[in-house]
């Protein structure tokens, strides 16, 4: 089923969405990966504050290309988020509601997802040229010496997604294998 949300994604928004849904999202996400993830993870550690508001925020994971001329960013596909699950399950506990990423995530992450309600998002690996025609802004929020992975702010309109781990657990991936097996 097709559906269009707005960013911030709410408890209220992720408890409609469902394992399988195709979703366009609009509105502000931000993006992040390793590299910022652990910065994250040390300013945490410090008693700092995050340079973004946590609550209800979308991180997508993704490494973008240098912006073509007129562009406001390069090929935007998104990167392995198995990489960020040790540090996912302490963002979504404080208040992350949504992740993008590719590929299967840990049982602590889907914990995770499901104790605060929140969904993790499958963005299409390989089409980072098409995902980046809906990214309408791009602006540096901070670690700017990571380069491509330092973390921005992006305003994107009708990006989509597919649900992948929805808030009460369901896992496509899984579910998909079964069906697959079954035929």
């Amino acid at each position: 089923m097709d559906k269009h949300i707005t960013t911030p994604i709410t408890e209220e928004v992720t408890k409609d969405l469902h394992s399988g849904d195709y979703v366009y999202i609009n509105g502000t996400i931000y993006v992040a990966r390793d590299a910022a993830h652990k910065r994250l993870m040390e300013v945490l550690d410090k008693g700092e504050e995050l340079p973004f508001p946590i609550k209800d925020a979308t991180i997508y994971y993704m490494g973008p290309s240098p912006a073509r001329e007129g562009r406001p960013i390069g090929s935007a596909g998104p990167t392995t988020a198995s990489r960020m699950d040790k540090y996912a399950p302490r963002l979504l506990d404080l208040g992350q509601k949504a992740m993008i990423g590719k590929g299967k995530r840990t049982k602590e992450v889907i914990d995770a997802v499901v104790r605060n309600k929140a969904v993790y998002f499958a963005a299409v690996g390989g089409a980072g040229a098409l995902l980046s025609k809906c990214i309408k802004k791009s602006e540096l929020v901070c670690y700017g010496d990571l380069g491509a992975e330092a973390i921005l702010k992006l305003e994107v309109e009708d990006f989509p997604v597919i649900v992948v781990v929805d808030s009460e657990g369901n896992n496509l991936y899984e579910t998909a294998i079964k069906e697959y097996a079954s035929l």
